[in-house]
């Protein structure tokens, strides 16, 4: 049992070290942004995450909800 747990023990730490080897071992390395809008390639395609596009778009409301109300109303009556 012991010996099992020392050795599962080991294979981490080896795991841990060569996934973070760039980490570690250079001069200021540090994790990349996995966070969407720190991709440049999606932000020039105007692509962000939900949180930041639902934040947008509530900020952008044209209307009221009686303005909204009323252009559906319309729209359903042709």
């Amino acid at each position: 049992m012991l010996y099992t747990l020392l050795f599962t023990l080991l294979i981490v730490a080896i795991c841990l070290l060569l996934l973070g080897m760039k980490i570690f071992f250079t001069k200021g390395g540090k994790f990349p942004n996995g966070h969407v809008s720190g991709n440049k390639a999606l932000r020039d395609r105007g692509i962000g995450c939900a949180q930041s596009q639902d934040r947008q778009a509530q900020h952008k409301r044209k209307f009221s909800i009686e303005a909204m109300e009323k252009t559906l109303n319309d729209n359903m009556n042709y």
